[in-house]
């Protein structure tokens, strides 16, 4: 499939410049263009006229219950536009699926730089380093500390029992997932891990907002410096829950340079370099900020592995079922397998923090 092609089963044009003629008023022209960036929900750039917006959508094509929820997602960050939180702001959010296929939001473009593969020239170096990370984990505590009812996010979600509810339904779309590709090839691991994870879901003494998806390419550095993050992204899966369960995820997105060499076709290793904190370090300087200790390290770790592994299982069951053009996907056929490896070798004390 083409991207063109692609393109054309997530958005009809002639419809979504109805949709803006009659939310924002008449423009001289439209132009989209398909953003590859990220791996779950899609991102299309779109140029109403003179403005420059962003359109998220769920992938094309059939998804596990709940993976894709776009409409949540613009919930929390509109309600979040007066934190301390940077955000983009929010422009319309639509449920009509009539209208591209899907429900979807906008919101304005931010100007910046998000971390993948590599830095900008103005942070490659050990002190732009610690300092971007500072204002990284520093936006982290500022999610935890906020508090949902001031902004009115006191309904989101079940906190009670939220742990035990990830473990359970990042299982279940593992399932999902495993319905095609297990044809393809099993990954057996997989499942122990899930067993090992219901078995040792800890007690949680602190509920906060959550925000589901954080890691360093989930949030955008103003172009100038110092470092300072303009927008993070990425908050479909936000609820108010165990905070805990950002850190494990964020854990296992973070490199250490004392850790095996490993392929990481959705990641990268940058946060290896000097100057980026080691993994101890980021946690303490997270514990510091917020007063919750990172206690139970081996499952919150090794839950983010899984979950991670489930995620990218998912995008393999899209790609063998033509419903993805994401060049990373194929890759996830030998990826999970190794996620799995790690994930046990993180149960089984193998794997250091």
């Amino acid at each position: 499939m083409t991207g063109e092609a692609y393109l054309d089963r997530l958005v009809d044009e002639d419809a979504l410049a109805a949709y803006l003629r009659e939310t924002l008023g008449p423009a001289d022209g439209l132009a989209v263009e398909y953003h590859q960036a990220g791996h779950s929900n899609e991102t299309l750039f779109v140029d109403w006229g003179d403005r420059e917006l962003v359109l998220r959508r769920p992938p094309a094509g059939e998804h596990a219950s709940a993976a894709h929820e776009v409409l949540r997602e613009h919930r929390v960050m509109a309600a979040l536009a007066d934190t301390a939180v940077p955000l983009p702001a929010m422009v319309a959010a639509c449920e009509d699926e009539s209208v591209i296929g899907s429900e979807f939001y906008l919101m304005e473009r931010l100007e910046g730089d998000v971390i993948r593969d590599d830095e900008p020239e103005r942070f490659a170096s050990p002190d732009g380093r610690r300092e971007l990370s500072e204002r990284f984990v520093e936006t982290l505590a500022a999610i935890h500390t906020l508090d949902p009812a001031a902004v009115g996010l006191d309904d989101l979600g079940h906190p009670d029992g939220y742990t035990a509810r990830q473990v359970e339904r990042w299982t279940a779309q593992l399932e999902w997932a495993m319905d095609v590709t297990a044809e393809d090839r099993p990954v057996p691991a997989l499942r122990e891990v899930a067993d090992w994870l219901a078995d040792n879901v800890p007690a949680v003494g602190t509920h906060t907002l959550v925000h589901g998806d954080y890691k360093l390419d989930n949030v955008m550095f103003g172009p100038g410096l110092p470092p300072e993050i303009v927008g993070v992204f990425d908050w479909e899966m936000c609820t108010r829950g165990d905070p805990l369960m950002d850190l494990g995820w964020l854990l296992a997105a973070w490199p250490d340079p004392k850790d095996p060499e490993r392929d990481t076709p959705i990641g990268s290793d940058v946060e290896a370099r000097e100057g980026y904190p080691t993994r101890l370090e980021l946690l303490d300087r997270y514990e510091d900020l917020t007063g919750i200790a990172f206690d139970h390290a081996r499952f919150y770790w090794a839950f983010g592995v899984f979950k991670s592994a489930g995620a990218c299982e998912m995008m393999y069951r899209r790609y063998l079922e033509g419903n993805a053009e994401d060049p990373a996907y194929p890759l996830m056929e030998d990826y999970v397998p190794a996620e799995a490896d790690r994930a046990m070798a993180i149960i089984e004390g193998e794997l250091p923090l």
